[in-house]
C-alpha cells in the first residue's frame, strides 16, 4: 500500500502544479514561480494534501542532483579554466563581503557574535538550483554576468563544508583550534579527490563510452551516464563534499568527451521532471502563519536577501572590474536564499545558534526571495 500513497502524492503535485503554473503563466509569471505556489498551496500550511513529506524531498534532492549534472555538462575543464578567476577571486570576494556586512549589521541590533557570524553564513549562499536553471533557459551561461555568477555559486557550494564545521565552533567557542584543524584538513582532502576524479575521468571515462555506444543501445548508454554520475558523486562524498557538488563535476567529466551533446538530451527529459517536484518541495515549507504573524521580521529578512545582497553581489563584479551592466545583472542574479542556506539553518537551530521562530521567518523570507528571483533576472 505504501507505493499507491507515493503515486496518489505525486498525481497531486503534478495535477495541482501543472495547474496553478499554467493559470499563473497567463499572468506572464515564469514555470518556477508557479510550481513554488503549487507547493505552498499543497503543503501542511496550506490545503495539506501532501502526506508524505521525506518522498518528496527525496525525489527533490535528486531533481537537483540531475539539474546539476546537466549544467556540468555544459562545463569542459578548458571552460572552468577559462571562469577560473571567477570562482576563485569572485566567488571569494562576494562571500567575505556578504558574510561581513550582514554579520556587522547584525552586531549592530544586539545579536551575539557568534549568531551574527552565523547569520552572515546563511546569507552568503544563493541558490544553485534556481539561479542555474534561470541562466541555461535564458542561454546566458557564457555571457559575462552568467561567468560570474556561476563562479560564485560554485565556490558557495565548496564553502559548504568549512561553514558546517565552523557551526559547532560558534556553539562552543572553546574546541576552536580541533575544529579549525579539521577544516584544514577537511579542504586538503577535498582537494586531492577533485584532483583524483578529474584525472581518473580524463583516462577512463572516454573509453567506457566509446565500449557503450559500440552496443548502439540507448538504454545501456542512459546507465552508463547515470552510473558515472551517481559514482563520481558517492567518490566526492567522501570527502565531505555535497553530492550535488559532486553531481556538478560528474557531468563535467562527461563535458570533455564527445559524448556531451547526446547525454544531455537523453538526461533533459528525466531532469525537468524531476526539478519540477524540487520546486514544489520548497514551496511546501512555506508557513503563512509566520508571514502573518511576524510580517515586519520576514520583511526585514527578505530586503536583506533581495536588496542588500544583491548590492553587496554587484559591488564584488564591481571590484572585479566588471562593467556596470555586467555587474548589476550578476547582483540581481545572486540575491535569494540558496538551498544550502536550509541545512545551515537546521543545524545552527539544532547548535541553539538560533531560535526556531527566527529559523521559520528566514526560510519565509528565503523562498519569498526564491519566487521573486526568476521575475526579477527577467525584469533586470
Amino acid at each position: 500500500m505504501e507505493h499507491l500513497k507515493i503515486l496518489s502524492e505525486l498525481a497531486i503535485i503534478g495535477a495541482v502544479g501543472a495547474t496553478v503554473t499554467v493559470l499563473l503563466t497567463r499572468f506572464q509569471l515564469p514555470v518556477v514561480a508557479g510550481l513554488l505556489a503549487s507547493g505552498t498551496l499543497l503543503g501542511p500550511h496550506g490545503l495539506s494534501l501532501l502526506r508524505e513529506p521525506g518522498v518528496i524531498e527525496t525525489l527533490a534532492e535528486a531533481g537537483v542532483i540531475l539539474l546539476l549534472f546537466t549544467i556540468g555538462l555544459e562545463f569542459s575543464l578548458d571552460r572552468m579554466r577559462y571562469i577560473f578567476r571567477q570562482v576563485s577571486l569572485g566567488g571569494a570576494v562576494q562571500v567575505l563581503l556578504t558574510g561581513t556586512v550582514v554579520s556587522a549589521a547584525a552586531v549592530a541590533g544586539g545579536m551575539t557574535f557568534q549568531r551574527a557570524v552565523f547569520l552572515g553564513f546563511v546569507f552568503s549562499l544563493s541558490s544553485t538550483a534556481i539561479v542555474f536553471r534561470s541562466l541555461s533557459e535564458r542561454g546566458e551561461l557564457d555571457a559575462p554576468h552568467g561567468r560570474f555568477i556561476v563562479g560564485t555559486l560554485i565556490f558557495q557550494d565548496l564553502c559548504v563544508v568549512p561553514f558546517v564545521l565552523l557551526i559547532p565552533v560558534l556553539a562552543s567557542p572553546g574546541n576552536g583550534p580541533i575544529v579549525f584543524i579539521q577544516v584544514g584538513l577537511a579542504l586538503g582532502k577535498a582537494a586531492v579527490i577533485v584532483t583524483i576524479v578529474f584525472l581518473l575521468a580524463r583516462v577512463f571515462v572516454p573509453r567506457i563510452l566509446h565500449i557503450v555506444d559500440a552496443s548502439r543501445s540507448r538504454e545501456v548508454f542512459i546507465l552508463s551516464v547515470l552510473a558515472i554520475c551517481t559514482g563520481t558523486m558517492w567518490f566526492i562524498s567522501l570527502a565531505g563534499l555535497s553530492v550535488a557538488l559532486g553531481a556538478f563535476l560528474g557531468g563535467m567529466v562527461i563535458a570533455d568527451t564527445e559524448f556531451r551533446h547526446r547525454a544531455m538530451g537523453d538526461m533533459i527529459p528525466l531532469r525537468d521532471a524531476f526539478v519540477s517536484i524540487f520546486f514544489v518541495s520548497l514551496g511546501i515549507l512555506f508557513d503563512i502563519r509566520i508571514l502573518l504573524s511576524r510580517p515586519f521580521t520576514v520583511l526585514l529578512f527578505l530586503v536583506g536577501f533581495i536588496v542588500v545582497k544583491g548590492i553587496l553581489a554587484t559591488l564584488a563584479a564591481a571590484l572585479m572590474r566588471f562593467p556596470p551592466r555586467v555587474a548589476w545583472l550578476a547582483g540581481v542574479g545572486l540575491a535569494q536564499f540558496g538551498e544550502f542556506g536550509f541545512v545551515l539553518l537546521n543545524l545552527g537551530e539544532s547548535h541553539g545558534l538560533i531560535d526556531t521562530a527566527m529559523n521559520r521567518a528566514l526560510l519565509d523570507a528565503g523562498i519569498i526571495s526564491m519566487f521573486m528571483t526568476t521575475l526579477l533576472i527577467r525584469l533586470a
